[in-house]
């Protein structure tokens, strides 16, 4: 017996309004498993976006700016 079938078994000898509780527990659960996945796709991104910035940075000779170098100009 699959776990699906036996927890359909076991929801179906609880009253019903333990039975909404469960389904908010299973909502409770299927929102933290999407936050989980949306964390981890931004820190992939984040992952992503580092190294296309500082792609060709590696093979510069001196890694030492200035903060005249940092500043940015508007126009």
């Amino acid at each position: 017996m699959t776990a699906t079938e036996q927890i359909t078994d076991r929801l179906k000898l609880l009253p019903l309004p333990l039975q909404r509780e469960v389904l908010d527990f299973i909502d409770f659960l299927a929102h933290r498993v999407a936050q989980r996945e949306d964390a981890s796709e931004e820190a992939e991104w984040t992952k992503f976006s580092l190294a296309q910035a500082m792609k060709g940075l590696e093979n510069e000779d001196s890694l030492e700016y200035s903060e005249a170098d940092l500043k940015e100009t508007w126009q």
